[in-house]
């Protein structure tokens, strides 16, 4: 049975052990997943600071550092919605102390890693703990909280989003500077012994009754699909678009969705419910999920560069003053501004103003950012206040629209949905920067790449004046990029409002269903 557009609770049947109204220690198993989360989410950038560490200890090369990367990443983003949808059949409980445990074991087996291969089939195990937590917190969530209180119970959850993305590096540095590099996996175990103590203990369980039998074909489908389709994002920058390593990944990726979705809407108990999509209230979100994904992830790809071969930073330094972004949204998301913004002017206004305020700090940093880090850093500001605005009330009208009993797919379809936003950042960003690069860059170079230009200029006759030019080259790359992202973001924020506020209007009495 589907819930109604406003997110209210439907009579779809639940396993007894359900809460009814307000859980009275919801508010301190919310603390407890989001530190799950946070560690899952810490991992996503840990590993970038202690790249010279593996280089040197374990003899890795360019390709296996970059597949110790992205196994994490690339098994995480291709079992999201499959992870979801286990936890609405068998248990969100259940499926969040799964996760713990293979997080736990595979941050074990990566701390002790001594070659390459183990490391990389560590980070792949992790990966698979990590999509069970990331979907099954968000559903608890979900079961916990009532509609009043939901949107701040999830503006807390996002908040541990941006804090776990910006204190990656920052955590992964201060580790490195006191142990060896397999420490800032084993930090993880005591977290995970802590998670799994509370969850036993305090998480209630719940689960649909509603297709008890497994949707294994929809669920390989979609676990090969996204697979494939993250793969080739992944590998577009380094293997070139039109390279076979990456259309022939896409094109399997994108044949096995259709497939996916074909056969979704025709099995009796799907994965993904595919009349979702036709409720204007989850387009809107879901499309404006990936527009931020987009525009914040690719800005912050291009500046972690523009900071260290520009600017001169260091690792450690370059993600500390990217951390302003997060810092402002957690700021703000404790403080409830999100929230009460949602109450006071309502959804679509709160995700319109918020993606517009993304959108300014791109081209605040686009336009004000070459000059200097002081540019750079209203516009990260500028970002951090609308992503705390627009990140929650978009997640919530994604869980609102979706019936309570598939809440496990529906965190899915938003981690998903973000993980898509996050490739196609980086890689369409990066593109418009690499292409407007290469185009100003002198000849005399011979180089499209910032980093093998400047290495050209040491190893020639070059001075001071084709070093400059090439940096200046490289920052109208910069701003071009930013401003493609901007206008980007502001595009899909006005039609992610425009869904919205028609959904909210076809919700009336008196009005047809959207």
């Amino acid at each position: 049975m589907r819930a109604s557009a406003d997110g209210n609770r439907t009579t779809a049947p639940f396993a007894p052990s359900i809460p009814q109204g307000r859980h009275p220690q919801r508010w301190l198993i919310l603390g407890v997943i989001c530190l799950a989360q946070l560690t899952v989410l810490i991992d996503n950038t840990v590993l970038s600071v202690a790249i010279p560490s593996l280089t040197t200890e374990l003899n890795a090369s360019t390709a296996d550092v970059q597949w110790m990367i992205n196994a994490y990443s690339l098994v995480q983003s291709g079992l999201l919605l499959t992870a979801g949808n286990a936890a609405d059949r068998y248990g969100r409980k259940r499926m969040l102390v799964v996760g713990l445990v293979l997080f736990g074991l595979g941050s074990l087996a990566a701390g002790l890693a001594e070659s390459s291969g183990q490391l990389i089939a560590a980070r792949a195990g992790m990966g698979v703990g990590g999509a069970l937590l990331l979907t099954t917190t968000l559903a608890v969530i979900v079961q916990i909280f009532d509609e009043e209180e939901r949107i701040k119970a999830i503006a807390l959850w996002s908040t541990v989003n941006s804090l776990g993305f910006a204190a990656g590096p920052v955590l992964g540095g201060a580790v490195l500077d006191h142990f060896w590099w397999g420490a800032i996996f084993l930090i993880n175990i005591p977290v995970v012994v802590l998670g799994l103590a509370a969850v036993v203990a305090l998480v209630p369980e719940s689960r649909s009754k509603e297709g008890d039998r497994p949707d294994l074909l929809g669920a390989l489908l979609s676990v090969v699909g996204m697979t494939a389709v993250v793969y080739a994002i992944i590998s577009g920058p380094d293997h070139g678009w039109t390279s076979g390593r990456v259309l022939l990944p896409a094109a399997v990726g994108l044949l096995a969705l259709g497939a996916f979705v074909a056969w979704e809407s025709r099995v009796p108990h799907p994965m993904l419910d595919m009349s979702f999509f036709r409720n204007r209230r989850f387009v809107g979100a879901v499309g404006g999920v990936v527009l931020v994904a987009f525009g914040m992830t690719g800005s912050l790809f291009l500046l972690t560069q523009h900071l260290q071969f520009v600017l001169g930073y260091g690792p450690l330094d370059a993600g500390l003053r990217t951390a302003p972004l997060a810092v402002t949204v957690v700021a703000l998301n404790f403080t409830g501004l999100g929230p009460w913004l949602v109450r006071k002017m309502g959804m679509p206004v709160t995700i319109a103003v918020g993606m517009t305020l993304v959108a300014a700090g791109l081209a605040a940093i686009a336009v004000l950012g070459a000059g200097g880090y002081g540019g750079m850093l209203l516009g990260l500001v500028v970002m951090g206040v609308g992503v705390a605005f627009s990140m929650p009330a978009m997640a919530n009208a994604i869980m609102s629209a979706i019936p309570p009993e598939k809440a496990g797919v529906g965190a899915g379809v938003n981690g998903t949905l973000g993980e898509f936003g996050n490739g196609l950042g980086v890689a369409v960003l990066g593109a418009v920067l690499n292409s407007r690069f290469a185009a100003l860059v002198p000849v005399s170079v011979g180089a499209s790449s910032l980093p093998a230009a400047l290495a050209a200029v040491e190893a020639g006759p070059g001075g001071d004046a084709e070093r400059a030019s090439i940096s200046d080259a490289f920052a109208s790359g910069l701003e071009t990029s930013q401003l493609v992202g901007a206008v980007a973001v502001l595009a899909g924020g006005l039609l992610a409002a425009l869904l919205l506020r028609r959904a909210e209007r076809a919700d009336r009495p008196g009005t047809s269903a959207a």
